[in-house]
């Protein structure tokens, strides 16, 4: 386990990786900056601030459709950024992690939870390759992490203050998801689930906000390893680099207690984050999909999506 690259992050999110430049993006949600490693130079720096950014894939068309606490939006990369939606019917669109399938369909989750105070329950929304957007489900207190089994047949879903990770019946052909079950139930006395991911042997691995690691669960949702990283608050990891054997892990500098930590449990004290991680854990990845979103008809730009 190195230590690629140091911004200090507040809350490092969602290494992706963009075979076709040879890059790896990630973002820091909270501090407003957007990245990128070259891992043939070794090379990495911010290419964009001030744009908040949770979720986010590469467009086909071009640039990125992201996801934050305003919306879902087409980015272009630099200064422009256009609505896909910031409310779907009537549900307002704070939105967390996503991910593509095949098709170029994105899905992410809408999150509220506030531990200070009563809250809605946020849902899983789906957004067609014309920007057409839809409540696919619902009920969920602190949306996360998203995967997709080898076959596609299965859509993973994180719930992180349940300590859940859900399984769904996906149709590739249609978007459709159903038959809603729990595919692994974290224990209270383990780190949350948090950022979510799939490899090639069809098994998952999510990192555990409070637990210092990543853990990989085997396609009947049994503990195959766990990774240590070190950092008390590990949020995502992505595989990448050409052979997709490079295992590129987030971190969040910033204590962000909750009543969900475990037994046990400093948010007081100790190495809580920041860094990018990278380690080789003997296993080849999967490569993220692209969307391939273009909007019907063109919307407004708005160049201060946060």
């Amino acid at each position: 386990m190195e230590i690629i690259a140091d911004y200090h992050d507040l809350c490092g999110e969602c290494p992706i990786w963009d075979g076709d430049t040879g890059t790896l993006y990630w973002t820091d949600c909270e501090g407003f900056r957007f990245y990128k490693y070259l891992p043939a130079t070794r090379h990495h720096e911010v290419i964009k601030t001030g744009l908040e950014i949770n979720g986010y894939r590469v467009n086909r068309p071009g640039g990125f459709v992201i996801t934050n606490n305003s919306g879902i939006w087409l980015w272009d990369g630099a200064d422009k950024t256009t609505p896909i939606a910031t409310e779907v019917d009537g549900a307002k669109c704070r939105m967390n992690d996503c991910i593509s399938d095949p098709e170029g369909r994105l899905f992410a989750g809408s999150w509220f939870y506030n531990p200070a105070e009563k809250y809605p329950l946020g849902k899983l929304m789906r957004v067609d390759t014309d920007g057409r957007v839809s409540i696919v489900d619902e009920g969920f207190h602190l949306a996360n992490g998203l995967a997709f089994s080898l076959d596609y047949k299965t859509l993973y879903f994180t719930d992180t203050f349940v300590r859940r990770i859900y399984a769904y019946d996906y149709n590739r052909a249609s978007g459709d998801v159903r038959n809603r079950r729990v595919f692994v139930q974290v224990p209270g006395t383990e780190g949350m689930p948090d950022g979510l991911t799939s490899d090639s042997e069809g098994f998952l691995w999510s990192a555990q906000w409070y637990g210092s690691c990543v853990v990989r669960y085997d396609p009947d949702g049994k503990v195959e390893r766990r990774l240590a990283t070190g950092a008390k608050q590990t949020s995502c990891m992505g595989f990448g680099g050409p052979d997709l054997t490079d295992l590129f892990i987030t971190t969040a500098g910033r204590s962000e207690p909750t009543p969900a930590m475990p037994p046990g449990y400093d948010a007081k004290a100790g190495f809580f984050g920041g860094p990018l991680y990278h380690d080789r854990p003997g296993v080849r990845g999967r490569a993220e999909r692209k969307t391939n979103i273009r909007l019907r008809q063109p919307a407004s730009a708005n160049v201060a999506a946060k």
